[in-house]
């Protein structure tokens, strides 16, 4: 008999074992007072058969109510409009307006914005340039599906971040090409050297973010590149991509979980696009 669960999916939680291959898990959040929340480790279920059966709704993950279309991840609209989490300035932190006194919730952006951030680069397909709370590492690596990153800047608010981030894109990528993520390891990219190139080309940049902030506003790291290794028994040539929208059923025998991505024999499926979905899984 297979093993069932049910429950509204939340982002997988991921963390690096001491061999720097990433164990994952699928939470589950509690969606009535007769189940609890649950959180079912994957990385044993690689080679299995794992079905996920989408039950037909979406309860917003801020204030419950429910939901025909799920916004920014897991909110209904009004929420998606109201948090602050879910403002554009969050996927375009060199537009943070907290210091103008706009913030939808000045409160949580006290505790996430205004507070230390890196500048970072790493290799998801390419090499690209990213940003993430002092908290997120190596989270935030782990959910791009980088096998390499390399903090570069420690930086004292998201602001900053962005405004270091947006000079470096003038030069690399910001983005993650995912199916490209998606196909198998990358060719190993040597970060310190690439670091060494970028930083001089946006010296400038980082001279005007200091005389605005002050001199300690941009700190430059010496750390060592972290390696990512993810449990993928099987890499996919082509890439097709399972909506629970379209699809309610989505089955077969689990390759691999990369980034935010479950890997089928027959497609992927990104576990955090469908945050607030209430489903079934079946081991």
């Amino acid at each position: 008999m297979p093993i069932s669960a049910i429950g509204a999916v939340e982002k997988l939680t991921a963390q690096l074992d001491n061999n720097n291959i990433v164990q994952y898990q699928l939470p589950l959040a509690a969606i009535d007072n007769n189940n609890e929340q649950q959180s079912i480790a994957l990385n044993p279920l690689i080679g299995k058969k794992l079905t996920l059966l989408f039950q037909g709704k979406i309860a917003c993950k801020h204030c419950g109510k429910s939901t025909k279309k799920s916004y920014s991840q897991g909110f209904c609209y009004p929420c998606m409009t109201k948090l602050a989490q879910c403002d554009m300035c969050i996927m375009k932190p060199e537009t943070c307006h907290h210091h103008l006194g706009t913030c939808r919730e000045p409160q949580w952006g006290e505790q996430h914005c205004m507070v230390d951030h890196y500048v970072y680069l790493s290799n998801t397909s390419a090499l690209k340039v990213g940003i993430t709370r002092h908290t997120q590492i190596p989270t935030r690596w782990i959910d791009q599906g980088a096998t390499q990153a390399l903090p570069i800047f420690k930086v004292s608010t998201r602001l900053q971040s962005g405004l270091v981030e947006t000079a470096l894109a003038e030069f690399i990528s910001d983005k993650t090409n995912w199916r490209a993520m998606l196909k198998g390891s990358n060719e190993i990219i040597d970060l310190k050297a690439q670091a060494n190139i970028l930083i001089p080309k946006i010296a400038q940049r980082l001279a005007d973010i200091t005389l605005k902030f002050g001199d300690d506003a941009v700190q430059l790291l010496n750390e060592e590149v972290v390696e990512i290794a993810y449990p993928v028994s099987q890499y996919l040539t082509k890439i097709s991509s399972f909506n629970f929208d379209k699809t309610p059923t989505v089955s077969g025998i689990l390759l691999g979980i990369k980034g935010q991505y479950l890997i089928f024999e027959q497609g992927v499926i990104n576990m955090r696009k469908f945050s607030s979905y209430q489903i079934r899984v079946e081991y």
